[in-house]
C-alpha cells in the first residue's frame, strides 16, 4: 500500500479494509470546500463479485526519496515544518501523497473498468505499525460511471486492506494523466484542486531506476517502482492544503484480482 513490520500492520486490519469511514466533519483531510460535498465510501460489492484490476499509478509523497514508509512503520519526520507551539525535539511525521490512477485492464462483473481515472490523496499519519491511516479523498473523473466506481472502489478494498481515520468519495474532477519515460503528469482540475509532476532520476545507463521484488501494499503482483523524483506534488483543495517539492515519487503497475484472496488467505505469514 514492504518490510514485515509494515507488512504485519496491514494484515492486522484485513477485516477493515478500505471502504470503511469515520466522521465526516472535523477531519485533517477536510476539503476547504463544504463537507458537504463529500460522502462517505460505503461497501458497494455483490457478494461473490468477480472482478480483475490492473492499473498504473502516478504516485508521489512528502517523504523524502525513496519513501521509508515501504521499509518502516512511521514515515519520514519533517524538521522546520512545525506549528509553533510544537517540540522541535520531536518534529512531526506524516507521509502526504498523492496517486493518480488510471485502470490499464479490468473488470466487475460484466463491467469494463478500461481506461478509467481516479485519484486518491491523503496522509497515512505518523505511525501506522497497528494499520491505522490518517484520513483520505477519492475523486473520480466524470467519465467514470457509477458501475465502474463500485468495481474500482471494491479493488481499492483489497489494495489498500487498512483502517482509516477518516475516508470519503469527493466530488467529480476532470483529470489529466500522461506517463512518460522521462516526465509524467497528472492533474485534477487542471492543477487548481491537485497536481503531481515527475521528472526520471538518471541511473547509470538512460533506462529508468527501478525496484524490483519490493510489495506494494496489497497488490500480490507489480512490474516495479519506476523511480521518479517529483517536482511538485499537491492537493490544493485539503484544509489546511499542502505542496511538496524535489520528494519522492514513482510509477508503479498494480495487478490484483477476486480471487488473489483466496489464493493467498492460506499462505499469509504477518
Amino acid at each position: 500500500m514492504q518490510s514485515r513490520i509494515l507488512s504485519a500492520a496491514l494484515g492486522a486490519a484485513l477485516s477493515l479494509c478500505w471502504i470503511q469511514c469515520a466522521q465526516t466533519t472535523g477531519a485533517d483531510g477536510a476539503s476547504s470546500e463544504s463537507w458537504s460535498d463529500y460522502r462517505p465510501v460505503e461497501a458497494v460489492a455483490p457478494a461473490g463479485a468477480d472482478w480483475s484490476f490492473n492499473a498504473t499509478i502516478i504516485e508521489a509523497c512528502s517523504c523524502p526519496m525513496f519513501c521509508q514508509c515501504y521499509f518502516n512503520s512511521k514515515p519520514a519526520d519533517h524538521p522546520g515544518c512545525c506549528p509553533e507551539d510544537a517540540d522541535p525535539r520531536t518534529p512531526p511525521r506524516y507521509c502526504r501523497f498523492n496517486n493518480a490512477f488510471r485502470v490499464n485492464h479490468g473488470r466487475y462483473g460484466a463491467v469494463s473498468l478500461d481506461g478509467a481515472k481516479f485519484w486518491v490523496a491523503g496522509d497515512l499519519g505518523g505511525d501506522f505499525s497497528q494499520g491505522q491511516m490518517n484520513w483520505a479523498v477519492a475523486h473520480f473523473d466524470p467519465a467514470v460511471s457509477a458501475q465502474q466506481r463500485e468495481g474500482i472502489l471494491t479493488a481499492l478494498g483489497a489494495l489498500y486492506p487498512v483502517r482509516w481515520q477518516s475516508f470519503t468519495v469527493g466530488k467529480d474532477l476532470p483529470m489529466e494523466w500522461e506517463a512518460g519515460k522521462q516526465r509524467s503528469v497528472a492533474r485534477l482540475d487542471g492543477g487548481k484542486a491537485a497536481e503531481v509532476v515527475l521528472l526520471a532520476n538518471q541511473g547509470m545507463t538512460d533506462e529508468p531506476i527501478v525496484i524490483h521484488n519490493l510489495r506494494y501494499w496489497g497488490a500480490p503482483r507489480n512490474e516495479g517502482f519506476v523511480l521518479m523524483q517529483n517536482e511538485v506534488e499537491a492537493y490544493r483543495i485539503a484544509d489546511p492544503p499542502f505542496e511538496h517539492r524535489g520528494t519522492n515519487g514513482f510509477m508503479i503497475t498494480v495487478d490484483l484480482n477476486s480471487k488473489d484472496g483466496e489464493r493467498t488467505a492460506s499462505t499469509k505469514s504477518y
